[in-house]
């Protein structure tokens, strides 16, 4: 999994850090710090934190796995 963060759409709302704290951190009020390649237990904190941007500033690689393997687990 891969997160990009625009940072010039970021406006510091700050949802992603509440979501995925261990991912996202507001360092001052309005500057973002982020983990590109955080481990794959925070699959889906980061998907919600995506999800949460208000702007969409958030994009992440690799989020879809995460249904594709629930649904060929949930076919067996």
């Amino acid at each position: 999994m891969r997160i990009v963060v625009d940072l010039n759409k970021c406006q510091g709302y700050a949802q992603c850090a509440f979501l995925a704290p261990d991912v996202f951190a507001m360092h001052g009020e309005e500057s973002l710090l982020y983990d590109p390649r955080p481990e794959e237990e925070q699959r889906e904190r980061v998907a919600r934190a995506v999800a949460a941007c208000p702007v969409r500033a958030i994009t992440a690689d690799g989020l879809d796995r995460v249904g594709e393997s629930q649904e060929a687990s949930d076919v067996r």
